[in-house]
């Protein structure tokens, strides 16, 4: 393991490689807390190929739908600014939505994942059409919702990314990318948040690793799951026919998937949910103004999600913070599938976030961050003040 760790949370770099032994072999990860504005972890173990190269400082990691919260983020300054508006239908900023008795849907039910626009997996022939921004989001603009919109919550585990995209795109000009670099990162002086991986950013981006028996172990999943019909918009939110194949390739980083395929380093997600969260310590003005930040953190839903079948807490963009050591009250953030995520606590006032590469078996089986984070609480509560 390399990198840095405050003796105050040597539970975090402890517990990372708890999670990670035995995997070294297959697969890398990097973890990185700060606590009152102060990196106070940041650490990488492994490979971030199959040939054993070493993860090192700059390394970055597709990270699935950790990217949901980096997106939303993006959403939260256009409406600092006035260009966005939460109760705004969606088609004022793209009048094709308005089809198919779309025309009422709101952003705030896009960020919340009440729009009944979960479903993929009957809107594509298949994964190659996922590469194709215009084509998604003329799909969308035609698609029906699957219920009343703003009557429940369901995961938007695709969709959510062309959806709240092309609202970016309408309104700023930029690729979801170029405004994630314009919003984000460069007011942040960060390096390491990008929606795809640019060809010159390719060298450092790790490569998914996914065994085969964890892959037998996910189609076996899903083929059971198929047999009953409560599970059927799970599957409709999440499976598309040869996304895996392609995902585990650079085709995926080529393209702009806004709900999958944002690449980061552990480093840069911690820095901004430290920014949002904590923006007293920081030198940059705040990323999102207190006013904004009171309306994008607080809880607008905990109904059941009808996709995931759990509660959620959706806060715009932003689900609860789920941890070993308990979900934390006013955490915000979101979590990937692989294992990546990253969240904050104004209270605790710490932010905390994880990136690997290697895809286990089920999307939401995966713990390795429940138990980083978890350990991250734990040493916070014993620093004290």
């Amino acid at each position: 393991m390399e990198g840095l760790v405050h003796p105050d949370f040597g539970l975090v770099t402890e517990k990372l490689d708890k999670v990670m032994r035995g995997r070294r072999a297959f697969g890398g990860a990097a973890v990185a807390v700060y606590h009152r504005g102060e990196l106070v972890v940041d650490a990488w173990t492994g490979e971030r190929d199959a040939t054993g190269t070493p993860w090192q400082r700059d390394t970055m990691a597709m990270s699935f739908s950790t990217t949901k919260g980096v997106v939303a983020t993006v959403v939260h300054r256009l409406v600092d600014r006035g260009e966005l508006s939460y109760d705004e239908p969606v088609a004022t900023y793209w009048p094709e939505f308005a089809a198919a008795g779309k025309e009422h849907i709101t952003l705030r039910h896009l960020l919340t994942h009440q729009a009944g626009m979960h479903d993929v997996r009957s809107l594509v022939p298949g994964a190659e059409t996922l590469l194709d921004w215009d084509d998604m989001v003329q799909r969308l603009a035609a698609a029906t919702p699957r219920w009343q919109p703003g009557t429940r919550p369901g995961y938007h585990g695709l969709t959510y990314g062309w959806l709240v995209g092309e609202v970016i795109r309408r309104v700023t000009g930029l690729s979801v990318n170029d405004a994630v670099q314009r919003e984000i990162a460069q007011p942040l002086g960060t390096d390491g948040l990008f929606i795809g991986s640019p060809p010159e950013q390719r060298v450092r981006t790790a490569d998914l690793l996914l065994e085969e028996k964890d892959a037998a172990r996910m189609e076996g999943l899903f083929g059971r799951l198929e047999r009953f019909d409560r599970f059927q918009p799970l599957l409709d939110a999440l499976v598309v026919d040869d996304f895996l194949d392609i995902a585990l390739t650079d085709r995926i980083l080529d393209a702009e998937v806004p709900a999958a395929n944002g690449v980061f380093t552990a480093r840069s997600l911690a820095h901004m949910y430290a920014a949002l969260a904590t923006p007293q310590y920081f030198d940059h003005p705040p990323l999102v103004s207190p006013e904004t930040m009171a309306q994008a953190t607080t809880i607008q839903t905990s109904e059941r999600d009808a996709v995931v079948g759990f509660k959620l807490r959706w806060r715009l963009g932003y689900h609860l913070a789920g941890t070993t050591s308990g979900i934390v009250p006013t955490g915000f953030g979101h979590f990937g599938f692989g294992g990546s995520g990253a969240w904050a606590d104004p209270q605790s006032e710490l932010a905390v976030a994880m990136v690997l590469n290697r895809v286990t078996g089920t999307p939401f089986g995966d713990t390795r961050f429940m138990r980083v984070g978890g350990a991250a609480v734990r040493a916070a509560k014993r620093r004290g003040r």
